[in-house]
């Protein structure tokens, strides 16, 4: 599997970076002060399966790569990572399209679920057409990881220092790979709690990162939770 970007030429516009700076006013106690700030940017990408259209995710413009073989797997695009061929980025002039070669064919059923509508950055099973598009019934988690709570505060703790567009903007969510031990390995951060998900559970995919458990700055919602299980991750962390 591996990533290309369209062919390049002088009119090809460039992707968005994560962080815009921006000229604003800031009031306090009556008192307007103009400053540079740095937000957080917000970018629809399509995202599409062997050239056909399947969703439009809003989300922060970073580790697409991550994101596109995270979200085939737990939006079931694909079964295992091998049947992830390509992944071809394309810079839009309203944003960003990823192109998903596929070894087989998405059956029909797969076809029938794809999202009508935009996934909010807010909504990770935003666009489903049926109920049962959205209740899905994963796998069963097999593996017994154990963690303790010593592991979850040391890394609850040195998470903050290994997001640098929150930092900057205050505005993103993360998702941590972490191991047993609470050393954080790996982070991902996206605008969209499940969007970081996705990007760090496409990041394990195509790294080695030993065993551990995943810590998220986040509620443990409905599409987090289902996302880790279809990851085969048994062990989750959350902030609430």
């Amino acid at each position: 599997m591996s990533a290309q970007p369209s062919a390049a030429d002088d009119t090809a516009p460039l992707a968005p970076a994560p962080v815009t700076a921006m000229t604003v006013t800031r009031w306090r106690g009556g008192v307007g002060e103009t400053l540079v700030d740095q937000l957080a940017e917000e970018t629809p990408v399509a995202v599409l399966c062997n050239g056909e259209p399947h969703a439009v995710m809003l989300m922060s413009p970073a580790d697409l790569d991550d994101f596109a073989v995270g979200f085939a797997l737990t939006e079931g695009l694909i079964a295992t990572p091998r049947e992830l061929l390509l992944v071809e980025q394309r810079a839009l002039d309203d944003g960003i399209e990823l192109d998903l070669t596929i070894a087989t064919r998405i059956k029909a059923a797969e076809t029938a679920s794809q999202r009508a509508i935009a996934g909010r950055s807010g909504c990770g099973l935003c666009g489903k057409r049926m109920v049962e598009d959205a209740l899905r019934t994963p796998p069963p988690v097999t593996t017994t990881t154990r963690v303790s709570r010593a592991a979850i505060a040391r890394a609850s703790v040195a998470l903050a220092a290994r997001q640098p567009i929150n930092q900057m903007t205050g505005a993103v969510h993360a998702a941590a790979w972490v191991s047993l031990d609470g050393e954080v390995m790996a982070v991902r951060e996206d605008i969209g709690r499940h969007n970081a998900l996705d990007k760090l559970i496409g990041a394990r995919i195509k790294g080695s990162f030993g065993a551990g458990f995943v810590l998220v700055t986040c509620r443990a919602s409905y599409e987090i939770v289902m996302k880790a299980a279809l990851a085969g991750i048994d062990v989750l962390a959350a902030v609430s």
